[in-house]
């Protein structure tokens, strides 16, 4: 069974422009889908170079050889630390095709499918020391009902967290399956599967610490991105979507919040000179980014193929 059928490959990689020489990274490697076709990308137009990052041990199995790349076993919120390390100050684009790989889900140890009584483990670095099955034990009640609420956007979630306290108290809740037995009696039949897999999602962010971890990747990747430089983010859920979604917005519009600060310190000609971020004459922020094209989501042959892609949203901005 392939690791992962990589998503929106050609269009996600078609709207990084690579460009000869380029300095490129994919922050989610996987099983180097995406990857192999910006190598192939490169090595036809001359050379650059890929930095691939992904903390899933088992992803290094599928590390391709070639002189122009790098794999990076460490999660892509220190995207920033590993480019200084590298001594990497600019690169041309990056490529992050978020979620979870079929890798995962079809891996029943991992944890992370309803299809699988296994272990709640739902750890994506297996080296971390918190799984699913931790937060279930040790959470409070009202720290479960915060997690299924902003993390699953689930309605009764404090019910299903006062469940989960009342159930742990009798018995263990270690496994996927001792879980659903507690939760599935607040569950509408009628959409069972969909809140249990809200569930499961919600448990994962918390495991992995995902959406922080890709605000901190956005940031740094926004930062190390050269004029004219790409991303290309592909989302499969509403949350991680909404902070690309502002994350861009933020750095396409111009900061308003920092207009005071910054038009009172150029006055005050207190200005970074080498910040190109700010307008010196008229002390505003710039605007960093533009979004390079509309949402682009996969076509129905590519949903039929890959049914795991028909949440797909991919998302393109542009360094200015």
């Amino acid at each position: 069974m392939a690791y992962h059928t990589p998503v929106l490959l050609a269009e996600s990689v078609d709207a990084l422009h690579i460009r000869r020489g380029g300095v490129y990274i994919d922050a989610t490697f996987g099983g180097g889908g995406h990857a192999r076709e910006i190598l192939k990308r490169l090595e036809a137009s001359g050379g650059g170079h890929l930095y691939a990052f992904d903390h899933d041990s088992d992803a290094a199995a599928n590390i391709p050889q070639s002189s122009l790349f790098t794999f990076v076993q460490s999660n892509f919120r220190w995207l920033a630390n590993w480019m200084r390390y590298y001594k990497i100050n600019r690169i041309d684009g990056l490529i992050a095709d978020l979620g979870v790989s079929a890798h995962h889900f079809d891996d029943p140890a991992r944890g992370f499918s309803l299809r699988f009584d296994s272990s709640l483990d739902m750890r994506m670095n297996r080296a971390a020391t918190r799984t699913a099955a931790d937060i279930i034990r040790e959470d409070s009640e009202e720290e479960l009902a915060n997690i299924f609420y902003h993390y699953g956007e689930l309605r009764n979630a404090r019910q299903l967290a006062a469940k989960i306290v009342l159930a742990r108290g009798l018995k263990p809740i270690a496994t996927t399956g001792a879980l659903l037995d507690v939760v599935n009696p607040l569950l509408p039949p009628a959409r069972r599967k969909k809140e249990q897999a809200k569930i499961f999602q919600a448990l994962r962010i918390e495991v992995n610490g995902e959406l922080t971890a890709l605000k901190q990747m956005l940031e740094a990747a926004i930062s190390l991105l050269c004029p004219g430089g790409r991303m290309a983010i592909i989302t499969y859920h509403s949350l991680e979507d909404r902070i690309v979604k502002n994350v861009f917005r933020n750095a396409v519009s111009s900061n308003s919040s920092s207009n005071s600060t910054s038009t009172s310190n150029a006055a005050n000609g207190s200005l970074n000179e080498g910040d190109t971020n700010y307008d010196v004459i008229f002390g505003t922020r710039r605007a960093s980014l533009i979004v390079a094209t509309k949402i682009i989501t996969p076509s129905p042959e590519e949903q039929s193929r890959n049914p795991r892609s028909r949440s797909a949203k991919l998302r393109v901005a542009e360094k200015i």
